[in-house]
């Protein structure tokens, strides 16, 4: 296979106009910072000091277009662990262990068996990283999706400990 035309442009996402847009927010996000925000918008996961030392790394993520594929094969617990496994490693950037996982799954019309499978991965996902499947968000929102279509994110939280050195990803 070649490499050729394997771009995000290629794909249609201008990843420009993404950086022009999050240049024009920053300022806005900043707004919302005080002294305990260590790392705020930009890198994988955003820390935050906690009073009695170390940080709270905290990261959101998607499983992008991995979730047509699963569709398509049917097969949707692979999506589950992955959503789970990029948050964690985009926590692990800033040397933080996972504490808890929040999901968002977003359908037309609920299907529990793919839901089930869904929550399937995650769990098993969360038990191999060590932390929580705390909870979440299950939105249903008829006429948003395509019947059979969902969109799934995730949200993590972990704990750099004091001591570590690591104060910046």
């Amino acid at each position: 296979m070649s490499g050729e035309g394997l771009s995000y442009a290629a794909a249609g996402v201008d990843i420009e106009a993404y950086e022009r847009a999050l240049e024009r927010v920053k300022p806005l996000i900043a707004t919302t910072h005080g002294k305990e925000v260590a790392v705020g918008v930009g890198p994988f996961a955003g820390l935050y000091a906690l009073p009695g030392g170390g940080h709270l790394a905290a990261s959101a993520d998607g499983v992008g277009t991995k979730i047509k594929v699963a569709i398509a094969a049917e097969s949707h617990r692979g999506i589950g662990v992955d959503i789970v496994a990029h948050c964690v490693n985009d926590i692990a950037t800033a040397g933080a262990r996972p504490l808890f996982f929040l999901d968002y799954f977003a359908t037309g019309q609920l299907d529990p068996d793919v839901f089930s499978q869904l929550v399937e991965g995650m769990t098993a996902a969360c038990r191999e990283a060590g932390c929580a499947l705390l909870g979440g968000e299950t939105a249903e929102m008829p006429g948003m999706y395509a019947l059979g279509d969902y969109d799934l994110a995730g949200f993590i939280v972990g704990l750099v400990d004091a001591g570590s050195g690591r104060t910046a990803v």
